[in-house]
């Protein structure tokens, strides 16, 4: 027992070691990207930046692009993986609500990082375009996996709810049904809408506040809130501008 809860311990500070690592590596090309433009940018440069080599650089990244868009390729997989392991009496909305909230906390622990990155693809197209295009596959793996909920032995649950087909899609996407297509979709306007708003106003909610707030609106199908004098979301809470 103890040789096992030994190895267990050592695979866990490996790990935490390498996700220390590529969020350096993000970091820092995000730094240098936001002061002299991410074509400018060199991997030398950023492995500097980060205290390991270029050699190091490429154990987490494939290419120079790659640190900019894929700053936690993991996130997608996490989201999943607690959507599947949710219990089962909560629903679809609710499901995916909280197993999107707790990543949130990790953005707005490193929301100053984050922040760059935007300004960071909005001088670089490339970028843009392709975060994009990542962010349309996760969408589709989100929808398959929400499908796999509601539907174990459906057609939109069959086979492997995280392999997708690229940015154009594949042919197993025609089985993904209405709603968890719609739902995935929502999901991830909902995050860009509570962080776009945390940043714009500065309330004293967190992101995964902001975030359950967002869903409230949408549980309730989006009904007119009452006309307020201030920034105050539905169940009361004040958010001051």
């Amino acid at each position: 027992m103890q040789c096992v809860t030994n190895k267990g311990a050592g695979a866990g500070l490996r790990e935490r070691k390498k996700q220390a690592t590529r969020a350096a590596l993000s970091e820092a090309a995000v730094r240098l990207a936001a002061e002299h433009g991410a074509e400018n940018v060199t991997v030398e440069a950023i492995s500097n930046a980060a205290g390991v080599s270029p050699r190091t650089f490429f154990n987490y990244f494939d290419s120079h692009d790659d640190v900019f868009v894929m700053m936690d390729p993991d996130v997608g997989e996490r989201v999943r993986r607690a959507i599947r392991d949710a219990p089962a009496e909560l629903s679809p909305l609710d499901a995916v609500r909280e197993a999107m909230a707790a990543e949130l906390a990790e953005v707005e622990r490193r929301h100053e990082v984050w922040s760059l990155r935007a300004k960071v693809f909005q001088k670089s197209p490339h970028l843009l375009a392709r975060g994009l295009g990542l962010h349309m596959a996760e969408e589709r793996d989100l929808a398959r996996t929400i499908a796999r909920r509601i539907d174990p032995d459906g057609p939109g649950g069959q086979g492997d709810p995280d392999v997708h087909g690229g940015p154009g899609g594949s042919c197993e996407d025609a089985d993904i049904e209405l709603y968890p297509r719609l739902l995935a979709a929502v999901a991830g306007t909902a995050a860009r809408v509570a962080i776009e708003h945390w940043y714009a106003h500065s309330p004293p909610l967190t992101f995964p506040e902001i975030f359950r707030d967002v869903f409230t609106h949408l549980s309730a199908g989006l009904p007119q809130p009452p006309a307020q004098t201030d920034d105050r979301p539905s169940d009361g809470r004040t958010t001051e501008s």
